[in-house]
This record gives C-alpha cells, sequence and structure tokens, in this order.
C-alpha cells in the first residue's frame, strides 16, 4: 500500500504538473457539456410560415390563429395565389407554407369535408417532418373542436324540441388522450444531454488514460520505473486511480450543470447514480490501459482510442440513434457495447427515477467488462520498455 500510494501522489504531482492536462480533465469535459448541450436539440420552433388565405373567413382566420398561437409556426408573409410561393421556398424565408382553398367555410359550415394543403421545404428532413406532425396535430385539434361545437348545437335543439319529433343525436365522438411518461413535453434535450454527460467521462477516463502511460515511455520516466521494486499491478493501479477521481468529480460537476442549468431532472438519487457509474469508469480505465499497450505513442493512443472505441460505442449504443432502427446483425453488435447499458444507467436514473433494484443487470454487465479490459490490460503491461 506505501508503494502504491507513492504512484498515486506521483500521479497526481505529473498532472499538477501539465498545463494542459488539468484544464483537459477538468475544464474539457465541462466545454464540452455546455457547447453540446445547447447544441444538441432537434426540436423544432417558430418555423417560418407562408400564409396563403384564399378563403378570408373567419373560419380560415380562426384556423390560422391556432397556428400562431402555438410556438411552432411564425407567420412571415402571405400570398394570393400558389405561383408566388416558389421564391419564398427557393430562398429559405419560409419552411411551410399554408393553403386555405376558397370555400374552406362553407364547408366546415355544412359539415363536409374542409381541405387544407400544407407545402413543406424537405431539404431538412428532420424540421420537415416535425413541421408536419405540429401541423397534423393543430389541425386535428380544430376538427376535433368543431365537432364538440356541432354535437353540442345538436344536443341543444333535441332538447328545445322536447325530443318527440327530433331526430336522434349524433353518435358520441372518439376522443385519444394520450399521456407521455417521464417526458412529458417530449424535450429532445432531456434525451441528449444525459447522453452527454457519457461522453465526457469516457473523454476524461479512456482517451487521457490511455496516453498518460505512453507518455510515461516518451520522456523517458518508464526507464526509472523499471529498475524500482513496483509491482505491475501496483503501476497499473496507481495509474487509474487519480483518473477514476477524477472521473467522479467530474460526475459531480457534470450533474450539477445537468440538472441546474439545462434543467434536465434527476429522478433518482445521486448515491445510485455514483454507485452505477463506478463500473463503467472501471470499463473505461481499462479500455485506455489497453489501448497504452497497444501503441507506442500518445499520438497513436489519442487517435486508436478514438476511432476505435469512442465513435463506434457512440454509434452503435444507442446513446443518439435508436437501436431498433438497426439491422439484425447491428443490433446483435451492440450488446458488446458498453456504452449501451450505461445509457440505459443514466436515463433511467435521470428521467425514471431508477435505481439499483432496476438496474442490477446493466451494473453486472459493465463490471464484468470492466474486469475483462482491466485482466488483458494487465496481462499485455510488461514492466519493461519494448
Amino acid at each position: 500500500m506505501n508503494r502504491l500510494g507513492r504512484i498515486v501522489v506521483k500521479e497526481f504531482l505529473q498532472l499538477r504538473r501539465d498545463r494542459r492536462m488539468i484544464p483537459a480533465l477538468i475544464f474539457g469535459p465541462l466545454f464540452q457539456l455546455l457547447a453540446l448541450g445547447y447544441a444538441a436539440n432537434s426540436d423544432v420552433s417558430d418555423i417560418p410560415m407562408l400564409l396563403v388565405d384564399q378563403d378570408r373567413s373567419a373560419a380560415s382566420r380562426a384556423l390560422v390563429e391556432r397556428f400562431t398561437s402555438s410556438s411552432y409556426f411564425q407567420v412571415v408573409g402571405s400570398e394570393e395565389s400558389l405561383d408566388a410561393t416558389d421564391p419564398w421556398l427557393i430562398k429559405g424565408d419560409a419552411q411551410v407554407v399554408l393553403v386555405i382553398g376558397a370555400g374552406y367555410s362553407e364547408a366546415v359550415a355544412a359539415g363536409g369535408e374542409a381541405r387544407v394543403q400544407l407545402l413543406v421545404d424537405g431539404t431538412d428532413s428532420n424540421s420537415a417532418v416535425l413541421g408536419l406532425g405540429y401541423a397534423s396535430r393543430i389541425v386535428s385539434t380544430e376538427i376535433l373542436d368543431r365537432a364538440r361545437r356541432s354535437s353540442r348545437a345538436s344536443t341543444a335543439a333535441i332538447a328545445a324540441t322536447g325530443g318527440a319529433t327530433a331526430r336522434r343525436a349524433p353518435p358520441g365522438q372518439i376522443e385519444l388522450a394520450p399521456r407521455v411518461w417521464y417526458n412529458p413535453d417530449l424535450k429532445s434535450r432531456w434525451f441528449y444531454v444525459p447522453a452527454i454527460l457519457a461522453l465526457t467521462l469516457m473523454l476524461t477516463t479512456m482517451i487521457l488514460p490511455s496516453m498518460a502511460v505512453v507518455r510515461e515511455k516518451e520522456i523517458g520516466t518508464l526507464e526509472q520505473i523499471i529498475v524500482t521494486p513496483i509491482r505491475p499491478w501496483e503501476l497499473i493501479l496507481g495509474k487509474l486511480l487519480p483518473f477514476a477521481l477524477i472521473g467522479v468529480i467530474d460526475l459531480i460537476l457534470v450533474t450539477f450543470l445537468v440538472v441546474h442549468l439545462f434543467e434536465v431532472p434527476l429522478r433518482g438519487d445521486f448515491a445510485s447514480l455514483l454507485v452505477l457509474t463506478l463500473p463503467f469508469l472501471m470499463t473505461t480505465l481499462g479500455l485506455g490501459l489497453l489501448v497504452s499497450t497497444l501503441v507506442r505513442n500518445q499520438q497513436q493512443a489519442m487517435m486508436t482510442s478514438m476511432f476505435f472505441l469512442m465513435v463506434p460505442m457512440i454509434y452503435l449504443s444507442g446513446l443518439i440513434f435508436p437501436i431498433e432502427n438497426m439491422p439484425s446483425v447491428i443490433r446483435g453488435v451492440t450488446y458488446a457495447i458498453p456504452l449501451r447499458y450505461y445509457s440505459v444507467i443514466i436515463r433511467g436514473v435521470f428521467l425514471k427515477g431508477a435505481g439499483l433494484e432496476t438496474l442490477w443487470p446493466e451494473m453486472l454487465i459493465l463490471t464484468a467488462f470492466g474486469s475483462t479490459a482491466l485482466l488483458l490490460a494487465s496481462l499485455r503491461f510488461r514492466k519493461r520498455l519494448d
């Protein structure tokens, strides 16, 4: 333990003297969270909308007001005909064109089919899909409200005639009342920001440790360590413990910003999040150490960690892209991605309030991944220069 403590103290002293490492370890994850937290937002609001109202009636104005009163659309102009809408879409001044044809109010009053056309710029497919969804929801609400008013008017007419000569009341409307759990407003930021927490931990505990061991070879200090009675496991553990502690500090800081700056709820308790994060830190530290035993310089360590570990983890973990949409072969590969299980943990703790009693399978799998990575790194590590 004395030798292990000396190694840990040596690592902290070396980190303190490296002026580039401390900002990368502490301020780098915070900057990454702030930059990606504000940028990673697929919600769409204030979509520029061009209005073509050929009916110019109270009914058409009521429909337009439903669009403008929501936070989704913003009217940027109006035209008389469809022929004048092309320049708006080509220049990008409008992304959506709402067309209300002549005779809309008569069709609504007669209970017939009132058609409304929506032209959408499909260049940005995500905004186009969301815009269509928002518009469909607004139109459906307008139709439902008019059906309710018509039903109440019919009922009043039946009551006024005493029901003797009145016809049967129209059948009742079927209303779907959806309820979204865990993210009632469907804010994409609640989905993405916890994912950034996992990315910052990977940056701190996988890429940087892999470079730290290789740096010993480059600056020549590994030769001095060779002549000491330090055992290989002591050297490995002494190098990993400081980065594990820094990873815990980053977890505390980033969680504070996620909750108080981005207002993502932490429905579970932080103690559960910390305990469930430790196996993930063990996994990333083990992978970083394993990379350091396979390369010869810091540039190779960084490239290997980024392109062969971090990037595939991000794409195949379900952290950003849904696993359910991937081909069956790729879905099978995702079971070998540790980040897949940690993404379940962070979203379970943050958004669902889950704890150890629910997420213990993911914790056991990550523990197995971490133990395997550390074992392979220890077997490959040799207390020598080559």
